[in-house]
């Protein structure tokens, strides 16, 4: 059996920016740290850290005053932001950039007069973050039925923008739906779906052909993860979205010549090099790494912790 290696695959800049800015957050104050929300949606990761000492939170009353709090890779909106401010936090913003281009772009509609439309799924904490920059002037929609059901106060003035870990294709039936519905819409001159989801996508469709069993490594919470095994499966490739080997079924493999694998952007490679290993080891598989795009993009830590570990002792003392 061979073993396509997708590649690019799992972290993206902005994971790898916020597990960076974890990891120095607990090395400067030590345990506990505090993070709103999962820092990002992944099983592995999440419980790491919660080893570590880190201790996820969904309300901000569950954090001492005067502790610190990181804000997840997926953002947050002005209220968390005040709540935090009132509590005498000591904040520390590991928001995706990406992430924080869409919240800037709602601020830009909304003070426009603009009535924005967010194409994302409900619930989503992405989602939460970036319609708490404007909750009078958004709506959430899903689907083109969704777009359908519109009616808006004036269909002349209306934007929209999008989830950063959409599948593309699903977004573009959207986007065509609200361009059919309010012909004039406005949107941004640079689409938000992010470079990393876009890239892994296309890394499926191009390798899944090759394949006769898809793997996704990534957790059921993540967004990206799950678009990607739709991907496989939408072209009729059986396609299984796991967090790691334990979950693998020796059946998925019978008669398969060649198995794809690839992870999510909030998937680490350690779990991606378990699967291969299990294969190597139960069906002697080879292996063929399969790059369809590279990727060389960076994001620096954010100011906030910057400063924080700059101030070194003083900022120790006002913790104390």
């Amino acid at each position: 059996m061979k073993i396509l290696l997708a590649n690019p695959r799992g972290f993206c800049a902005g994971v790898n920016m916020a597990i960076e800015c974890l990891e120095r957050a607990l090395g400067f104050f030590g345990a506990p740290v505090y993070v709103y929300h999962e820092i990002v949606h992944n099983k592995y990761v999440v419980d790491r850290f919660s080893r570590e000492g880190t201790v996820f939170v969904e309300s901000l009353d569950e954090v001492p005053e005067g502790s610190p709090l990181l804000y997840s890779a997926h953002g947050v909106s002005p209220e968390i932001r005040r709540q935090a401010k009132a509590r005498r936090l000591l904040a520390i913003d590991a928001t995706c950039p990406l992430v924080t281009k869409v919240h800037l772009e709602a601020i830009k509609y909304a003070k426009a007069g603009y009535t924005i439309v967010l194409i994302g799924h409900e619930g989503h904490d992405e989602v939460i973050g970036t319609m708490g920059e404007a909750p009078e002037q958004m709506v959430l929609v899903e689907t083109a039925e969704d777009v359908e059901r519109l009616e808006l106060p004036d269909p002349e003035k209306v934007a929209y923008l999008t989830q950063t870990t959409l599948s593309v294709d699903d977004a573009n039936i959207v986007i065509a739906a609200l361009r059919a519905k309010f012909p004039s819409i406005n949107n941004p001159p640079k689409d938000d779906i992010c470079y990393a989801t876009q890239n892994r996508q296309v890394a499926v469709r191009e390798l899944a052909a090759r394949a006769d069993v898809v793997i996704v490594l990534g957790s059921q919470n993540s967004s990206n993860s799950r678009r990607l095994a739709e991907i496989a499966l939408s072209m009729g490739i059986p396609s299984h979205l796991i967090d790691g080997v334990a979950e693998i079924q020796a059946s998925w493999f019978d008669g398969v010549d060649t198995v794809l694998i690839t992870a999510g952007a909030s998937a680490p490679e350690n779990v991606v090099q378990e699967c291969v290993e299990y294969l190597q080891r139960t069906c002697g598989a080879t292996i063929d790494e399969a790059v369809v795009r590279e990727e060389d993009v960076h994001f620096p830590l954010p100011k906030s912790l910057r400063e924080l570990i700059a101030g070194g002792e003083s900022t120790a003392h006002v913790r104390s």
